[in-house]
């Protein structure tokens, strides 16, 4: 993800409404089920003299179904859709 990671945890609500945040981890459970997701700190994209920050977001998601954890990608996906023109 192209993203500060200021901005990753403020955005995370809206796909983990309820979690423990520790250090670049974040653990939560929902309905007897489990995830896991951590933010992986990457070298910056160069783009000329514009520095572009980037993460790789490692997600576990233990006792989902494929269907429940399809449905939880999706709003993970929503959470972090941006606008643009």
């Amino acid at each position: 993800m192209s993203l500060l990671r200021e901005e990753f945890f403020r955005l995370l609500p809206a796909a983990v409404a309820a979690c423990e945040v520790d250090g670049e981890s974040v653990r939560w459970t929902e309905g007897g089920r489990r995830g896991t997701i951590r933010l992986v700190p990457l070298p910056d994209r160069r783009l000329g003299s514009v520095a572009v920050p980037r993460h790789r977001v490692e997600i576990a998601l233990d006792a989902f179904t494929e269907a429940e954890g399809e449905a939880f990608m999706e709003r993970f996906h929503r959470a972090f859709l941006r606008g643009g023109g």
